[in-house]
């Protein structure tokens, strides 16, 4: 239950283009400055709540005296989920506004393309929730690091759940992009290594955000598979969801779905949500730690609101760069690139390290299965994995990455 706190607050007004958020002191020339973009108008489930996370983090970095001295500004533009306008906003954060450094976008093309912005024009790039395994490994670059567990981390923690189901005939859905592509490809080669009598019976490739649901459940259902992988979230998966329980398609079967026990897609099902998924989420009002407890309690103080993932994804990635920052003592590109390597924060899940030979952090997920309570969709036998124990070895992904 969302705790009360006996007073709200309210929640600081959508950014619709480019906001500013500090005090008339923070307008000095010595302020640090981070220019920050993301899809809020593109995919607001998501980002409403990255956005509020980072709004947390940021006040209370300049309550605490903000870093090295200086206070923390944060310009903030909107993408609207298209690669050239992301480009275009990286470029007047960089040129125009003078920004020290890059945080931010959700989609792995949005972020794939910033990143090599951030290469080419040499400024240090934080991204936040892309989760293609390019944006580390074979598009990697000097300049770009990543916070969440990305595509091969949570496919996976799936994979060995997977892996024990009886199932032999899968399936997959996915969403036709990097993000779709990358995820099905790595759970593909996750759970086949880990079961070789796995047969793959079916692809469907539903473009992002315009879904034919009957169609894609109509196709799945012919090719008779025992269990199914799906990638597609937000509306996506809502209609997925809805007309494959209307038409059966899971009834019988076992689905593994990446991301779904994230409250910001499994909320709008309510008491529609597919119960005995096997998902990876944020089971918010089920985490027993002082850490997680610290923000949720300043978290739902500030924003009379309970958290999302997304919340959690922008909190820590304002809170790792105020830690690079701290550790740079400067706002030099390369000071911070070398701050970055190995540093460790202290996040709402638990202690984590940026590796130095990928510039992934060891940020973990939970895994458990979906479960409708109180009307609600919920998650239930809930792990939490630690990031770091579905890594390859640092030695062997420097083979993965461009040289340089």
């Amino acid at each position: 239950m969302v705790r009360k706190t006996g007073f709200v607050r309210t929640a600081l007004a959508a950014l619709a283009a480019t906001v500013v958020l500090s005090s008339t002191a923070a307008q000095a020339a010595d302020a640090i400055r981070i220019g920050e973009i993301n899809s809020y108008t593109a995919l607001p489930a998501f980002t409403e709540p990255y956005r509020k996370g980072w709004q947390l983090a940021l006040e209370q970095i300049n309550q605490a005296g903000g870093i090295n001295g200086a206070e923390v500004v944060v310009i903030s533009k909107d993408d609207a989920g298209k690669p050239g306008d992301a480009v275009t906003a990286a470029n007047e954060l960089v040129s125009r506004e003078r920004v020290d450094l890059l945080m931010g976008t959700f989609f792995s093309h949005i972020g794939l393309a910033v990143a090599d912005y951030a290469n080419q024009r040499r400024i240090f790039f934080m991204a936040a929730e892309p989760l293609t395994d390019a944006m580390v490994w074979q598009k990697g670059n000097p300049y770009t690091f990543r916070l969440r567990p990305s595509n091969y981390m949570q496919a996976n923690m799936l994979a060995e759940e997977a892996a024990k189901l009886p199932a032999k005939r899968w399936a997959t859905v996915a969403p036709n992009y990097e993000y779709g592509t990358s995820a099905v490809a790595v759970f593909k080669e996750a759970l086949s290594k880990r079961r070789p009598d796995i047969e793959w019976v079916d692809e469907q490739w539903p473009p992002q955000g315009k879904i034919d649901a009957g169609s894609v459940v109509q196709a799945l259902a012919r090719s008779q598979p025992e269990a199914i992988f799906n990638v597609t979230f937000g509306p996506d998966l809502i209609k997925f969801v809805r007309e494959g329980t209307t038409r059966g398609l899971f009834q019988n079967r076992q689905v593994v779905s990446l991301l779904t026990g994230e409250p910001e897609y499994m909320d709008p099902l309510g008491a529609e949500t597919p119960e005995g998924w096997i998902v990876t989420g944020y089971p918010w009002n089920k985490i027993d730690s002082a850490e997680h407890q610290a923000f949720l309690d300043a978290y739902q103080a500030k924003f009379n609101d309970y958290p999302r993932l997304g919340s959690i994804v922008g909190y820590a990635t304002m809170m790792s760069v105020a830690e690079v920052l701290k550790k740079a003592g400067s706002t030099d590109t390369d000071a911070l690139v070398q701050a970055a390597k190995g540093i460790e924060v202290d996040t709402p899940l638990g202690h984590i390290t940026f590796r130095a030979a990928d510039h992934q952090s060891t940020l973990g997920a939970f895994v458990g299965r979906t479960a409708v309570e109180d009307g609600k969709g919920t998650m239930v036998d809930i792990e939490y994995r630690d990031g770091a124990d579905y890594l390859p070895p640092e030695d062997e992904v420097k083979a993965l990455r461009p040289a340089g």
